[in-house]
């Protein structure tokens, strides 16, 4: 199944967080987008592996994706090594996105960080012939794709383009909300609080939009960081 968006999150719930709103705009237009996480977040303070999954499929469903996996690798303690290389490309190659989005350059969770490298190697690396990956135990044909976006996480840093989300708030939030473990919800109280599971998360998360989206006179905007100077067909294309 080729996706037109693929978002490589290092975490369940990194990629509600970050571009929920601009997955749903574009399901919206008729694009096709899909999320595969690279760990399953086992080493987080509150949950389960197991209830993260099922948190995952949930939030899926809400997004509307055409897919939704998880590659298993390893939490907190995943490097850059071709190890893991081959795994995102196989899946970068396997659904052959225009767009793939990831974490952002560096932020406060160092995974997040290097995440964000890990996926850059390997959107490279995808595109050249002479490496060798299957799918099904078929060879699979080099892939790269056209752009790579980072989303803004816990630390500010200076958006390259921002995206208007307003119509599509509730839903992101609702995505959000769907990790009832992780974030505040009463059914969790006798849990271990943490930075995340407090109620004026919400409001942060809310807070950084409505600043963001002040920039293009929109309510909420999600806004995204590139390596790579982007370009427009058109001045009339900015905004």
């Amino acid at each position: 199944m080729k996706l037109d968006i693929l978002v490589l999150p290092v975490h369940p719930d990194d990629a509600e967080l970050g571009c929920a709103g601009v997955i749903l705009k574009h399901n919206a237009m008729g694009k096709k987008s899909g999320i595969v996480d690279l760990t399953r977040g086992e080493l987080g303070t509150r949950g389960t592996p197991e209830i993260r999954i099922k948190e995952a499929e949930a939030a899926g469903k809400i997004l509307g994706l055409a897919v939704r996996d998880n590659l298993g690798i390893p939490d907190g303690f995943f490097q850059n090594t071709p190890e893991y290389q081959l795994k995102v490309i196989e899946v970068i190659r396997r659904y052959q996105p225009e767009i793939v989005i990831t974490n952002a350059y560096h932020d406060r969770h160092p995974d997040h960080g290097r995440a964000s490298d890990l996926v850059q190697t390997a959107c490279f690396l995808s595109g050249l012939r002479k490496i060798q990956t299957f799918d099904n135990g078929q060879p699979q044909e080099a892939w790269r794709p056209k752009q790579l976006l980072h989303f803004i996480q816990d630390m500010y840093i200076k958006p390259d383009v921002l995206v208007d989300v307003s119509a599509y708030w509730q839903g992101k939030m609702d995505s959000i909300k769907a990790y009832g473990s992780q974030f505040h919800n009463p059914e969790w109280a006798d849990e271990p609080q943490t930075y995340i599971s407090s109620p004026e998360f919400f409001q942060n998360v809310e807070a950084r939009a409505g600043e963001l989206g002040r920039s293009i006179q929109a309510r909420y905007a999600e806004g995204f960081t590139s390596r790579k100077i982007l370009g427009v067909e058109s001045l009339f294309d900015l905004r």
